[in-house]
């Protein structure tokens, strides 16, 4: 495929967007986020609503942009922001369901690798089944912000579902038996993108209810919980 920019999804030059881009699934929340901690943020990208922004955060040039939901949205974004923008580092930072009894809301999941029920994986043609991980180094300074600001996070697998709404009730508890932390619906394609490009991601996922114990966040509670997820992102971005 042609590098080619503008993208079809993205109006941004090359220049634009940082070497880093935190990743959350709603363009608003992208919004927040530039306006909330960023310096001097530019807006780059409005197609489909898809926001993005550029600035600095205690020095450092950081860009934000959303995803959308799911792994094909996510897949579509970070493909051009690797290729074609030479971006080097995505931090998806989402929402997650808690289905590991040890998980509960408010905690900060770092997703050091993504099962997932897609079917993403096969354009690869790959002699078996792929393992998609996040960078090491990321999580590892993650975890060291986390702790430093008695953030409390935990550290696992997650699985990466295609459905919202699934119709198999024994599907969460068959990947909770295997030690899954959360549910989400993008990190997989982001690991797997980042594989294939050479590149670096991280997802950092707050826990805003638990399905099995029906534990849920209020709206002020998501506000504080998905600032302190935020602020291990803007810390970790090189």
């Amino acid at each position: 495929m042609a590098t080619t920019t503008p993208t079809p999804h993205n109006a941004a030059n090359p220049g634009d967007i940082a070497k880093t881009v935190l990743m959350p699934g709603d363009p608003l929340r992208a919004k927040f986020i530039a306006e909330t901690y960023l310096e001097n943020p530019v807006c780059f990208n409005t197609v489909r609503n898809m926001l993005g922004y550029t600035g600095t955060y205690q020095g450092k040039r950081v860009s934000v942009m959303g995803s959308g939901m799911g792994m094909p949205s996510i897949g579509i974004y970070s493909y051009e922001l690797y290729h074609f923008y030479d971006v080097e580092t995505i931090i998806r930072i989402g929402s997650a369901g808690g289905i590991a009894d040890h998980v509960h809301v408010r905690d900060v999941v770092i997703g050091i690798g993504a099962c997932t029920d897609s079917n993403y994986g096969s354009q690869f043609h790959l002699p078996g089944a792929f393992a998609p991980i996040g960078d090491f180094t990321l999580a590892q300074k993650a975890v060291q912000y986390a702790q430093k600001h008695k953030i409390h996070t935990v550290v696992g697998n997650v699985l990466s579902s295609d459905t919202f709404y699934g119709d198999d009730p024994d599907a969460l508890p068959a990947w909770k038996k295997m030690g899954v932390l959360a549910v989400e619906m993008e990190s997989a394609a982001l690991y797997m993108n980042a594989a294939r490009a050479g590149k670096r991601a991280l997802c950092l996922l707050t826990i805003s209810d638990c399905p099995f114990t029906g534990e849920s966040l209020s709206a002020e509670e998501r506000q504080t919980s998905f600032r302190e997820m935020m602020e291990i992102a803007l810390a970790i971005a090189e």
